[in-house]
């Protein structure tokens, strides 16, 4: 019996995407590949990827530790991404837990 899994199309919010964006900038304007630079911030390779293209939602730890190896501060990133709506997308992600259900009788 085969079962077919639903594949949930998930859009990365315009924040992440803009982010990634201007983190590749940031890469190129000092001639790092995407495996330089994770070596350098301490993370792999395909976290900087996924972080370029928007799907993964780093730390600010992590951030930081590529900015670092960037040569760049925080506010220097961030900088250029000033007109990036940051309101809610209204979406959730289709694996996000839903919260337990608790049925108390009584409060404590």
């Amino acid at each position: 019996m085969t079962s077919e899994r639903s594949v949930s199309q998930f859009q990365p919010p315009p924040v992440s995407i803009a982010l990634g964006k201007r983190l590749k900038q940031c890469r190129h304007a000092v001639n790092k590949s995407q495996e330089t630079l994770a070596f350098d911030a301490h993370v792999d390779r395909t976290y900087i990827s996924a972080i370029e293209r928007g799907v993964a939602n780093p730390s600010i730890e992590t951030l930081a530790n590529i900015c670092y190896a960037l040569g760049v501060t925080l506010a220097e990133l961030f900088e250029p991404l000033s007109g990036v709506p940051l309101a809610p997308t209204g979406t959730r992600r289709a694996n996000a837990a839903a919260p337990p259900k608790i049925d108390r009788k009584r409060l404590r």
